[in-house]
């Protein structure tokens, strides 16, 4: 990959793509130099793309397959399943549940969330933690089965990414990871569909936004996702079922001290049809975010005031799910005001 020596990537270039094969392994060197593979590619562009990662694509297609048998059910049957009648967070988002973004003017997808399946006696989760617990599980034969070997892989993948970027930051290992025992990680099948009165397929589906964890693994099948350059122009990501898309996130970004940058990135409707599986890696929910200590000196001070990432996706959430502003309000704690991400300023400068 040619780098310009600004750190930006000409106009005219793919999103790298890195095999990912060698970190599984034991030769230490090799293990390196995919960390520095990685490590550029985020700091240079904060979007990659890994092959070689270990899970059987067809556990991937029988993931794919298990959303669109959930989707293709009726509404009433679907809606039986409501994140908005959960406690936690988990279950189906309807077309109507939609979050405040301006450019979301052609706004259609549903969803399925879930995160770490844990039990229904989990402390945290009786104490009334929105981002814990167990999840709900549709009547779909094969479903959870499915869902819960790829939640399983995809999230130990990411923490062997997360350890790749320990190593190219060079942090002591498990610097990150060993705050991700119990994490608020989130797994979503997306459903994107195009309506029939759409005649402009460049008009946004989902609207410009950062992701609020520390990475984003991604697999697609359709064409639509577009990342933000340095340049402020919109780029198209490539698609290959070989293929996850990785980006940063929020709390990465805080962790180290800007060195890697969270990523603006948005989905046009190229597609009638559209279905897609992001997994976020997230830190504990009270594990407090900060730059770390070792990524502070005299040249690079503390960029980030400290915040807990459990709160922080909650905020965030409140602006993507019109049912947790319904909620808040019932409890007569509105948002008077738009809820904004600091992590988005790219986004709020290109606007002015």
């Amino acid at each position: 990959m040619n780098i310009e020596t600004d750190g930006s990537l000409r106009s005219t270039e793919k999103i790298p793509l890195i095999s990912v094969r060698d970190l599984r392994g034991d030769d230490q060197n090799r293990k390196l130099e995919v960390a520095e593979e990685i490590g550029q590619a985020a700091r240079n562009f904060g979007f990659f793309r890994i092959c070689d990662h270990g899970i059987d694509l067809d556990l991937i297609e029988a993931t794919y397959e298990a959303g669109r048998r959930f989707f293709a059910q009726r509404d009433a049957q679907k809606l039986d399943y409501y994140i908005g009648k959960s406690s936690n967070h988990r279950g189906y988002v309807p077309f109507t549940e939609k979050g405040d973004y301006a450019d979301e003017v052609n706004r259609s997808y549903e969803a399925f969330d879930l995160g770490l399946d844990l039990p229904a006696d989990d402390p945290d989760y009786l104490a009334g933690n929105r981002l814990l617990g167990p999840n709900v599980w549709p009547d779909v034969p094969g479903f959870q089965e499915t869902v819960s070997q790829y939640y399983n892989e995809i999230s130990a993948l990411g923490r062997i990414i997360c350890g790749a970027l320990e190593m190219h930051l060079k942090l002591a290992p498990g610097t990150m990871t060993q705050h991700m025992t119990k994490p608020i990680s989130q797994l979503r099948l997306l459903h994107y569909v195009r309506q029939p009165h759409i005649k402009d397929h460049q008009s946004v589906n989902m609207g410009a936004h950062t992701d609020y964890e520390c990475l984003t693994l991604l697999h697609t099948r359709n064409q639509g996702l577009q990342v933000l350059r340095k340049d402020d122009t919109w780029m198209d990501v490539p698609v290959d079922p070989a293929a996850l898309v990785v980006n940063i996130g929020d709390m990465l970004e805080a962790w180290s001290n800007g060195l890697l940058l969270s990523t603006p990135h948005r989905v046009l409707n190229l597609s009638p049809e559209r279905f897609s599986l992001p997994y976020f890696v997230a830190a504990n929910y009270s594990t407090i975010i900060q730059p770390f200590d070792a990524l502070v000196n005299e040249e690079r001070p503390e960029l980030y005031q400290p915040f807990m990432a459990g709160a922080h996706l909650e905020r965030m959430l409140m602006r993507d799910f019109p049912y947790l502003r319904r909620l808040k309000a019932s409890r007569r704690a509105a948002q008077m005001n738009p809820i904004q991400n600091p992590f988005e300023q790219r986004l709020n400068k290109k606007k002015s």
